[in-house]
């Protein structure tokens, strides 16, 4: 029964997000309407083994695919028929696949698609978001299915991969089912990846250990993939940057920031278009009552998104700056450039005035709006970040064991602002697709039961069961922003999965293995062994 504005939202860090915190629980309802009516603060706590029975679950699809390609490699159709599972409650379940078909066409020149997908309802936790959301499941069938081709034609699954690459001189493109690509040179990933690798030493090591025998097999895994962040309109965003009395800015924006560095990305944009010093950037976000509207985080948004509404705030105020420095200075307002915390005629450093001198100038001038300015950035589209991933494992012919020993990773997400926020996405993303290809799952007995009811169920991986990632970069910029930006937070997940399990398909396909279903667990690639 409350109004609009006598309600108040603010979102404090939650540690990770990764889609199953995006929508709106009961609970959530529940503990706001126990405090109204008790008129005192409300807490609620979890326990785990409750949260993994009611919160969103994620990907949960069953993917059919074939594959026609001709005894050269070139691919000329894919079929695919998928079945969603969207749990109890349908909730986001029919977008998921939705977002699946749109990705279905990858990195490839495929003349023809057959896609047909359904989501069903089951006695199940229900599924929502998971870092990728869709576009993983998407990945992991082309590149799945592209390997078994390449074993079918005796080609190198790298070969295969680079003579069916769309090419740099097709974008913009609209795909056949329906995605508009920006930009990528997707090839040059691939190159990349391969040599920091040494893809063709490992090659030649997996061939002395078949040659041997040796019971440890080596198995080295390829994937290439294009994903969407700022999906299904998710590309306008709001922003506002405003000069305060002392020189230093304050910045509002759309999006919310939860450990991945929206403070320092945003700080350096309006240091690099101001001049004012990053430790004198207040950044507000995540709180009603300070920021007037908003989209929120997801799809991996937040930079090409709120980051450019941030930029062009900031560029309005610069404009209205130069003018009233050009006044004060006597001077062009062509001639004003900036300076550290300050503008200056171009050529006469001496010739400056600072930002809380013009902030004070602006109030007694009566400047309208001040030297503040507040808007709603329009990418007009989603952005498409693309790369190629290699992993190298170790699988014990006798238990089934899998170690992973390497995986390289060399992802393109635009124009790349902080490398450092960048290489951290690029390790997080990894390690939960790592553990997606390995480790967890979430079982039911026949009755619908939860099995697993607990994260030692559930194998979550920690540092120790997992390598120190090679990570690396191309930039492509995208057109449809200001700062060439593209997505980088789920890019991890989506290239390291089918990159593990193809690695270990591999290991045990000279042995007749054709497949070993996901999580790729020592009991799974154990059975399917004995199987041959």
């Amino acid at each position: 029964g409350l109004e609009p504005d006598n309600l108040r939202v603010i979102a404090p860090w939650v540690g990770g997000g990764f889609g199953p915190k995006a929508g709106l629980y009961i609970e959530f309802i529940l503990c706001a309407k126990a405090a109204q009516e008790l008129n005192r603060p409300v807490k609620w706590t979890e326990q785990r083994g409750e949260n993994m029975l009611s919160m969103a679950q994620g990907r949960a699809m069953v993917m059919n695919a074939e594959l026609g390609v001709n005894n050269d490699g070139s691919i000329v159709g894919l079929k695919a028929r998928v079945v969603a599972d969207a749990g109890a409650y349908p909730a986001i379940g029919a977008i998921l696949p939705m977002l699946t078909m749109q990705l279905s066409q990858a990195v490839y020149d495929i003349p023809a698609i057959d896609f047909f997908a359904q989501s069903v309802v089951t006695n199940t936790t229900f599924i929502g978001a998971y870092r990728g959301a869709g576009r993983p499941e998407a990945t992991q069938m082309v590149e799945r299915i592209l390997d078994k081709a390449a074993n079918a034609i005796d080609m190198d699954p790298a070969e295969l991969r680079r003579k069916n690459y769309l090419q740099p001189d097709a974008f913009p493109l609209t795909t056949l089912v329906g995605a508009n690509y920006d930009s990528g040179e997707y090839e040059r990933s691939l190159d990349a990846v391969l040599e920091a690798s040494g893809y063709a030493d490992l090659r030649a090591e997996q061939s002395r250990r078949r040659e041997s025998d040796d019971p440890m097999l080596l198995g080295i895994g390829v994937s290439s993939y294009v994903e969407v962040t700022a999906p299904i309109g998710l590309h306008v965003e709001y922003g506002s940057c405003e000069i305060n009395d002392d020189g230093s800015a304050t910045i509002k924006v759309g999006t919310s920031s939860h450990g991945q560095g929206h403070d320092t990305a945003f700080s350096m944009i309006v240091n690099d278009v101001l001049g004012i010093p990053m430790d004198e950037v207040t950044h507000i976000d995540a709180d009603t009552q300070e920021v007037a509207r908003g989209a929120g985080t997801m799809g991996s948004r937040s930079l090409q998104a709120g980051g450019s509404a941030i930029y062009e705030a900031s560029q309005v105020v610069l404009e209205k700056g130069k003018q009233l420095a050009a006044s004060l200075l006597e001077a062009s307002a062509e001639d004003i450039v900036v300076g550290e915390g300050a503008l200056q005629v171009a050529g006469v450093p001496a010739k400056s005035i600072s930002w809380a001198d013009l902030a004070t100038a602006a109030v007694e001038q009566e400047i309208e709006g001040g030297l503040a300015h507040e808007l709603d950035f329009d990418g007009t589209d989603s952005t498409y970040p693309f790369g190629s991933h290699v992993a190298v494992v170790e699988v014990d012919r006798d238990t089934g064991h899998v170690e992973l020993l390497r995986h390289i990773a060399v992802d393109d997400c635009g124009t790349i602002l902080n490398p450092m926020l960048v290489n951290g996405q690029q390790h997080g993303g990894i390690a939960q697709g790592v553990a997606q290809a390995l480790w967890e799952h979430v079982q039911y007995d026949e009755d619908a039961n939860p099995v697993t009811a607990s994260l030692m169920d559930y194998l979550m991986p920690s540092a120790a069961e997992l390598p120190s990632f090679e990570v690396s970069n191309t930039e492509t910029a995208s057109p449809r922003n200001p700062l060439g930006a593209k997505g980088i937070g789920e890019s991890g997940t989506i290239g390291s999965t089918p990159a593990v399990h193809n690695a270990v398909c591999d290991a045990v396909a000279h042995l007749g293995v054709e497949h070993v279903d996901m999580p790729c667990t020592p009991q799974a690639v154990w059975k399917a062994l004995q199987n041959v």
